[in-house]
């Protein structure tokens, strides 16, 4: 089995399924000739053709219109926003449209459309290029957001979106695009929507994250006293959540830490907060504790990884739930 990086895992998805489905093409700024930026589709043009991996104009709001109408018209478009920042222009037609159209139609159109975009920060890129904005979609109905941060997860959760009968959001944590590899089949499989993870088993406090969040979270547990029990949770999923998985280890731990790069208001960290008030109230030993971002915007490299939660902040938040 071939050990590959996110990038990889996310690329060979991507080929899989366009050699299964002839309806799946790939569009977006500089994805083919090019490969994207963070080369993620690479060798796909060259591959299948330029009318199945297309390069368009630099808008956004037409990548978006032009992938809804070939869904609504019975193709599987995987179109790419270059960064999370960038989705603004998009914004109308995905959440006007692509999320409204199985009610407005009551069934009878559907789209069928993954959207692909690079998330979060780490990298040290310019202003819009860095963001975190799930919880903005998550409000939306209609739409599903993912957040996988690991190859395996990534390549089974992207063939699991491209194939479900609504639109998806696919959120990569470009900070760990090539961190680090693991073993991950070359055939067909699928990871499951919906249905968080537990990275690591414990039974005195439960810790919440995704993306490249939850590998702050585990160099936090190794500085971690050993009599301290950890369960550490990726929800890979941010909507639909796995209301289950969440609730079964905060049931058993009593005791919650929620760690995101988003900032901390109106954020899924606080929609969590109030998940596990109404319905682990009884079980809580300590107030739920949340490890975020700033509410500022993300500051330019210089100060990013001071913006950013990192393994101090997040074991400090564990240390002061555990000892309330």
């Amino acid at each position: 089995m071939p050990q590959m990086t996110l990038v990889q895992a996310i690329n060979n998805a991507l080929d899989t399924e366009m050699a299964r489905d002839e309806r799946v093409v790939c569009l977006g700024e500089d994805v083919g000739l090019n490969g994207g930026v963070f080369r993620v589709t690479e060798g796909l043009q060259k591959k299948y053709g330029p009318d199945r991996v297309i390069d368009t104009p630099l808008s956004e709001s037409g990548i978006m219109g032009s992938s809804i109408g070939l869904a609504m018209a019975g193709q599987r478009p995987i179109p790419e926003i270059q960064f999370e920042g960038f989705m603004g222009p998009a914004y109308d037609q995905l959440v006007n449209h692509a999320a409204r159209f199985r009610n407005r139609t009551r069934g009878a159109i559907t789209v069928p459309l993954t959207v692909r975009v690079p998330w979060g920060g780490g990298i040290h890129a310019p202003e819009f290029h860095s963001d975190s904005p799930e919880a903005i979609y998550v409000h939306n109905p209609g739409l599903k957001v993912l957040c996988p941060c690991t190859p395996y997860d990534a390549k089974g959760m992207l063939l699991s979106a491209i194939r479900d009968p609504d639109p998806v959001i696919f959120f990569e944590p470009k900070r760990v695009y090539r961190s680090f590899r693991e073993e991950v089949p070359e055939g067909d499989y699928t990871v499951p929507i919906g249905k968080a993870k537990v990275v690591a088993e414990g039974t005195d406090v439960t810790v919440i994250s995704w993306g490249a969040m939850v590998f702050q979270c585990l160099e936090a547990l190794d500085g971690l006293p050993e009599d301290l029990s950890v369960e550490l949770i990726d929800l890979r999923t941010i909507h639909p959540l796995d209301f289950d998985t969440i609730c079964e280890s905060v049931t058993k731990t009593g005791r919650a830490v929620i760690v995101q790069e988003a900032p901390k208001t109106c954020s899924m960290a606080s929609e969590l907060s109030a998940i596990l008030m109404e319905k682990c109230f009884l079980h809580l030993q300590a107030p739920v504790q949340r490890v975020c971002g700033f509410d500022t915007v993300m500051p330019y490299a210089k100060l990013e990884l001071q913006y950013l939660p990192d393994a101090p902040r997040i074991a400090e938040a564990i240390k002061q739930v555990v000892a309330y």
